[in-house]
């Protein structure tokens, strides 16, 4: 069985492009069990044999302050990997060093990859590895993740590492005169009863608990409680002590020292500077105007605006041969199968639905390969930061805006992973402001609305539109965030700190990777929850159908039509003569037949479950616009945006006799009468501010912990967002339009 490794490291220090370059395309990704953190696992293969890598969420420590600093602290504590290859960012080594030390603290076997050599030296810093490797009695090993330099010799220490039977002691720091004596007394203290054996090393439980650590707090508690409450009285006494005598706390004394080991570490010859230190780094030049008070903003909307002019240039023709694929797929069940509820399930339940949603796979993945470009250049992180100060206005945290960006803030994203992210926002008022607003953003279900509606009636524009649905989605959410913040959500704003990580060049295998990991779950998603939700729609809108008299009526219509030509013409159409060959009285036959079956199937289709549901609702949703066949629509969008414009195609396909020549839904959506570019904006609004995703729901509840809140999102994100289309429409009928 191959051996398990694990990557660990600070954000932004090349984790998971070293993860992509070892493991290439052998690679999966899940969520760890009952979180949805992303679990990122894969396999290294050399002459050596094989190991399995799992990548960890990046983490500055291993206290357990964020969901991602637990779940990296209980795979290595309960999975028991061989080795931790611990990625170390070489132009920030003091700061990275401080995971380190903390492995290297808990007793694990380490292996540091010092990654990014080539900013270190541009910066001037030149690092003295086997020094570094002599000081802490670990192999260190010089990396360049994005081009592959020292990625063999790496995994040449991580097997070496692997097979060695040796368990590394742990590291013991000097925490000064006033804690050592105290962490003594409580090592102790816990080995007597052996509080949390088998899990943790007795030193290391005695530093958590005076890290304040939550969860190993909670545990020995739960182990013995005796024990628990000396530990804890011994903490409350020397933190006493601190703040009496040096104004402090015992995570602070505990942080300094550790620095303080790194720096005199770092003085030993590890690290020696090269040119003139007081030059302006090449981030820092670009900095200088891209984050720019003035400059900046307009900078940010101007790659926006490329990213959906580009995408929307560049996915034109490959999303056409996908809708005339769909549509050529269609024709061909529609000629090869005999009329009936199967034939019917295939083509308007499975192929209208589902195939509407894949139609959109291109634009998709040229979206979210221009997303990976800003990710992985760095140019995300300076989106937040100028926007911090934004978002402080309207009484939301800096942090808020990576949870909107993750949400779809840059379109392509989704809701539930933005909700999760604001588990790092510390205040609670601020973190329930920041997720009762993200599903606001235009997540990855919305896109594929957005872009039929915006290709079928703002096609001379569609890079513009786009662009303002962005606008309209952020301002929504930070105009409801301020109302929120002064009424229901009050409370004092925290301060933002952040760490702006250098630029870099995106590998492209990386882009590659990042895009078809999403794309791949966008096609997953088609595949599976939105074709159950299209067959189960399809069946709302095939049953009960007519009855029989009410078919009856239309039978005997179309015979009297029939019989009032005569036979000669019927033989005429009858005989499938090229159209333009027909008579005037078999053109008009012709013409009369298609009328009365397209009633019919528009009667069958409004008798059905969801037409009567969407019947019921049209004198309200009339007000925005919205006829019956789209409130079907957005009712299924309560289950997955995604499921609007599958439904949209499942509708238009029922009412229509012959959807082998009806074309894309974009063109139906613009014949038809109901529809106008007004409709398209009303409808656009709406979907932008309505209820999340059922998932999302469920996350908003679990993370707010009160299911209130989840209902809340609900029935007020339903109501704001009917109440802004029912005013585009309504004013913009009155203007004219």
């Amino acid at each position: 069985m191959a051996p398990t490794i694990a990557l660990a490291g600070n954000p932004n220090s090349g984790k998971t492009t070293l993860f992509n370059a070892l493991t290439g395309a052998r690679q999966h990704v899940g969520n760890y069990p009952g979180v949805t953190v992303e679990k990122k696992e894969g396999t290294y293969s050399d002459q050596r044999g094989q190991i399995h890598i799992v990548d960890l969420p990046g983490t500055y420590s291993l206290t357990a302050y964020s969901l991602e600093e637990v779940v990296a602290r209980d795979y290595l504590v309960d999975e028991n990997p061989r080795v931790v290859i611990n990625i170390v960012d070489a132009s920030n080594l003091e700061r990275n060093l401080y995971l380190t030390l903390q492995f290297l603290e808990m007793g694990i076997p380490v292996c540091i990859a010092l990654n990014m050599m080539d900013v270190a030296k541009n910066r001037g810093v030149s690092i003295d590895s086997d020094k570094l490797s002599d000081i802490l009695n670990i192999p260190v090993v010089p990396t360049i993740a994005r081009s592959g330099m020292g990625k063999k010799e790496l995994m040449a220490s991580a097997f070496w590492l692997t097979r060695r039977n040796e368990q590394p002691s742990p590291l013991n720091i000097s925490y000064g005169d006033d804690v050592d004596p105290v962490l003594e007394k409580m090592t102790r203290d816990i080995r007597k009863p052996g509080l949390l054996q088998g899990r943790y090393l007795p030193r290391w439980v005695a530093l958590k608990y005076l890290e304040n650590d939550e969860q190993v707090i909670s545990l020995g508690r739960k182990e013995n409680p005796e024990v628990s409450n000396q530990l804890e009285e011994r903490v409350a006494r020397l933190a006493d002590h601190l703040k009496r005598t040096l104004s402090t706390y015992p995570e602070a004394v505990i942080a300094d020292h550790r620095y303080g080991y790194i720096r005199s570490l770092i003085r030993q010859g590890v690290i020696s500077m090269e040119g003139d230190q007081d030059r302006l780094h090449l981030s820092d030049k670009i900095d200088r105007v891209v984050t720019h008070r003035f400059l900046g903003p307009i900078m940010m909307a101007a790659v926006l605006f490329g990213l959906y002019h580009v995408t929307f240039t560049f996915s034109e023709t490959p999303v056409g041969w996908l809708e005339g694929f769909f549509g050529w797929l269609g024709g061909m069940v529609d000629a090869n199968l005999a009329d009936g509820l199967f034939k019917s399930l295939i083509t308007a339940g499975i192929i209208d639905g589902v195939g509407g949603v894949l139609g959109f796979v291109p634009l998709i993945m040229l979206m979210f390969f221009g997303i990976s470009i800003l990710q992985d250049s760095g140019y995300l992180a300076r989106v937040a930061f100028m926007l911090d100060r934004v978002f402080r206005v309207f009484g939301l945290h800096g942090a808020s805006v990576m949870a909107f960006i993750v949400s779809g803030g840059i379109a392509g994203g989704c809701a539930v992973p933005g909700v999760m992210a604001t588990r790092t926002l510390k205040s609670p008022k601020e973190r329930l402001a920041t997720l009762l607003t993200v599903p606001f953003m235009n997540c990855g279900a919305k896109l594929p609305v957005f872009a039929l509606l915006v290709g079928a009636f703002l096609s001379e524009g569609r890079a513009g539109a786009m662009f303002l649905i962005t606008v309209i989605s952020w301002g929504g959410a930070l105009l409801v965030a301020r109302l929120l913040r002064s009424t229901a959500i009050r409370g004092e704003s925290t301060p933002f700190v952040m760490e702006l990580p250098p630029y870099r060049f995106p590998t492209f295998k990386g882009l590659l990777i990042h895009t078809w990991e999403r794309t791949w779950q966008y096609i997953k998603k088609a595949g599976t929850i939105i074709l159950s939700i299209s067959v189960l729609l399809w069946a709302m809108m095939t049953f009960p159908g007519l009855s029989e008299p009410e078919t009856e009526v239309y039978n005997n219509a179309r015979e009297a039509l029939m019989a009032a030509e005569g036979p000669s013409v019927m033989a005429e159409l009858e005989s499938q003569t090229a159209p333009e060959t027909l008579s005037e009285s078999a053109v008009t036959l012709n013409a009369q037949l298609a009328s009365l079956d397209a009633q019919q199937a528009e009667a069958r289709l409004k008798n059905s479950i969801a037409g009567r549901i969407g019947t019921a609702l049209e004198p309200v949703s009339r007000l925005a616009g919205f006829d019956w066949r789209t409130n079907i629509a957005l009712v299924g969008g309560f289950a997955a945006k995604e499921v609007v414009v599958s439904t949209l195609g499942t509708a238009y396909s029922l009412g229509e006799v012959d959807t082998g020549e009806s074309g894309s839904l974009g063109d139906v959506l613009s014949a038809s009468p109901a529809w106008s570019p007004l409709v398209a904006w009303s409808l656009i609004i709406f979907i932008i501010f309505y209820a999340p995703c059922f998932v999302a729901v469920v996350c908003i509840a679990r993370e707010a912990g009160s299911w209130k809140w989840g209902a809340f999102s609900m029935l007020f994100n339903t109501l704001l967002a009917f109440t802004l289309a029912v005013a585009v429409f309504q004013i913009g009928s009155a203007l004219g339009f």
